[in-house]
């Protein structure tokens, strides 16, 4: 029937993998960053992650939504800003396929594996850095985990969170494997610096197939902190 039937067990399972994997860690707060509207947070949600949710939305219709969901999940905080390493304002490119939106010039390679998602539009949006908000929304003694899906601008938002990132118990970034925006860094470059912040990769999970080839141009990467120290 073209369909398989999968266990949820983590074995299996990618959701049931973060499941664990938030159980693990201990995760009271996540910073959703690049939250559209809302698909990351309700994931958690689906999977009974019951603490609180910060997300980032920088475009006004995305947002929209997302602050309808957040204001009925009452645990959820959303924040219309992107997310970089300055604060200030920024022109976003908006795509078709909304997902694909980046503050980056979207490449050829991209368009070629998506045409749905080419650019039609561009919107001014606030953008902040993550050390300049991160205490606002958690304390010392909160396990923080970061999801960031920026569209290429991922290094960017790592730049500005210099501070914050020894308070992140596990980090979640969007890699890729060959450029799709012009000037990202590729999945070598972002895993040496999450390693060089003292940060090892636990998971890889692909998120953009090429439907023509069946290449993976980019995957989730999760890292936890503590090098080689068991997590707590």
């Amino acid at each position: 029937m073209g369909r398989d039937l999968v266990p949820f067990h983590p074995l299996h399972h990618p959701l049931a993998r973060r499941a664990k994997l938030f159980q693990t860690y201990g995760i009271d707060v996540v910073f959703d960053i690049g939250a559209n509207v809302g698909q990351f947070a309700q994931e958690l949600r689906e999977i009974g992650y019951a603490g609180r949710i910060v997300s980032f939305e920088p475009l006004s219709a995305a947002f929209r939504d997302l602050q309808r969901w957040a204001q009925a999940d009452r645990r959820c905080i959303a924040v219309n800003a992107a997310v970089g390493e300055r604060d200030g304002s920024v022109e976003f490119n908006i795509a078709q396929r909304s997902t694909s939106s980046s503050i980056l010039e979207m490449l050829p390679s991209h368009v070629r594996a998506a045409p749905e998602s080419a650019f039609r539009d561009k919107e001014l949006v606030r953008i902040v850095k993550l050390d300049s908000v991160f205490d606002n929304y958690c304390s010392v003694s909160d396990r923080v985990y970061l999801k960031i899906d920026t569209q290429g601008f991922e290094k960017h938002v790592l730049d500005g969170a210099r501070c914050s990132l020894p308070k992140v118990q596990a980090v979640q970034v969007e890699m890729s494997l060959i450029p799709l925006y012009a000037g990202q860094p590729l999945f070598a470059e972002l895993f040496d610096y999450l390693t060089a912040c003292g940060f090892a990769m636990v998971a890889l999970e692909p998120v953009f197939i090429d439907p023509a080839s069946g290449e993976v141009l980019q995957f989730d990467g999760i890292f936890r902190r503590g090098g080689d120290a068991r997590p707590k």
